[in-house]
């Protein structure tokens, strides 16, 4: 039997677009159904289920659903109470750890509460790129005293030297031994970035289910995001419809001026969310005057994130007669060299992929129709590193009219063949004297 979700009147009911076909049909079921209908399959086919709670939004509808879920019917008490993982980063709201404690509380959630030095990307600092929550040789800085029946220790996880310190992917399979299968539910939505979208539209079947990989992963646990298909609004309507209990670190937040789409209550350390490092300092002060000791770069982040220093709203100018590469790797030596040398081979198999695809050349603004890719998308890479691999030149082109993009790049094309200033973006052939063939060219190869 499907689980069915509480009695709404029709003004308290989600919005009723369903995601899971990509063609955007109009459906009449709504996303708390659909929700409820994944978590369902989800716990029947597994061996094992975990909530991956980080106190957020997005982890509170997952945990609320699976709750639901897990009432609803006796074939799904095995997984009462819900085993609940919780990673402590350290430097959060005082307001998210009151919220992680009182979930904790319920009698039908099996709460753990991680406190190790995972390795977590630190985008502040070209010299010190990683920082790691709870690390023993920082106990005098740490932010907030370490909370009271923490997990410290997991068996396989590396505390020395620091290098060996995994990340949450990468220790993931230690949390879920062989042989049962075990599902993480995550709280994963396509609508916070164009990979995101694209992680769940690789499959046609049970798109929601993945097979984790990393360094621990046995074949055995899957990553599973049962609200993939949910909007922001969806995520602030399901509290109010059900009288969830939330995180309200977002009431201070919301009362700051901080829109719903860039609320953020995780350290926003890494190479996107820094960009709103600014709400932090704003509306948490206490945490933030802690933080501003505890992480390499954070000040000169908050002061400049949104400069051209770390390549957000603006990007600095390339010297006239410099070659394109070679402003590029300036900015590689800022890093570290093994850093330098992983996000050196990130771009070279960023411009290798344009080339396997199109013989045309690759430009600084104007994005290239079928590869995504520009000058100016390399430069961001080289400046911000992008560890994780989530900006994707090919989403650039996502949703884009290919007509307007084609006529953008070939007038591009055209201007850099005025200016005489080809040479400078390191193509391999004579520079096209007829932009408009390029256009013909990748028409004729897609027939």
């Amino acid at each position: 039997m499907t689980p069915k979700p509480p009695a709404q009147t029709p003004q308290d009911r989600v919005h009723v677009h369903r995601r899971q076909s990509f063609d955007r049909k109009h459906l009449s079921v709504d996303v708390y159904t659909l929700a409820c209908e994944r978590t369902a399959y989800i716990l029947d086919n597994h061996d094992r289920a975990q909530i991956m709670f980080s106190g957020g939004k997005d982890s509170t509808a997952v945990i609320n659903v699976a709750l639901e879920v897990a009432h609803s019917d006796p074939r799904f008490a095995r997984h009462l109470p819900l085993r609940t993982i919780f990673f402590d980063e350290e430097a959060i709201p005082q307001e998210t750890a009151d919220y992680v404690s009182r979930m904790f509380a319920r009698p039908d959630i099996a709460g753990e509460w991680y406190c190790l030095p995972v390795q977590h990307r630190n985008a502040c600092s070209r010299t010190s790129p990683y920082w790691w929550p709870w690390a023993p040789e920082a106990e005098d800085k740490w932010c907030r005293p370490m909370p009271d029946g923490a997990i410290t220790h997991v068996p396989g996880f590396q505390t020395w030297p620091q290098e060996a310190r995994m990340s949450i992917p990468d220790m993931a399979g230690l949390l879920a031994p062989p042989p049962h299968t075990t599902a993480s539910l995550m709280g994963i939505r396509a609508q916070e970035s164009i990979t995101r979208l694209r992680a769940v539209t690789k499959k046609a079947v049970d798109n929601y289910i993945i097979q984790a990989s990393g360094r621990t992963a046995r074949g055995n646990l899957y990553k599973t995001y049962p609200v993939y298909d949910w909007k922001t609004e969806d995520v602030w309507a399901a509290p109010k419809a059900f009288g969830w209990d939330y995180n309200h670190a977002y009431d201070l937040m919301e009362m700051a001026g901080v829109g719903p789409s860039i609320q953020r209550c995780s350290p926003a350390f890494g190479e996107e969310p820094l960009q709103k490092i600014h709400t932090y300092a704003q509306c948490f002060p206490e945490v933030w005057a802690k933080m501003s000791e505890r992480v390499p770069g954070i000040g000169a982040a908050q002061r400049y994130a949104l400069t051209e220093l770390y390549a957000y709203k603006d990007r600095p100018d390339k010297p006239a007669g410099m070659p394109w590469p070679d402003f590029i790797s300036h900015y590689l030596k800022k890093f570290r060299p093994k850093e330098a040398a992983a996000i050196a081979e990130r771009i070279q198999k960023e411009v290798a992929s344009h080339y396997r695809r199109t013989t045309n050349p690759i430009v600084y603004k104007a994005i290239h129709p079928m590869t995504g890719l520009t000058w100016h998308f390399l430069l961001t890479i080289a400046m911000r590193g992008d560890f994780k691999g989530r900006k994707q030149a090919g989403a650039r082109c996502a949703g884009k009219d290919t007509a307007k993009l084609w006529q953008d790049y070939t007038a591009e094309v055209a201007a850099i063949r005025d200016a005489g200033t080809a040479r400078e973006y390191g193509y391999p052939r004579s520079w096209p004297t007829d932009p408009s063939t390029l256009v013909v060219d990748i028409v004729q190869k897609k027939k």
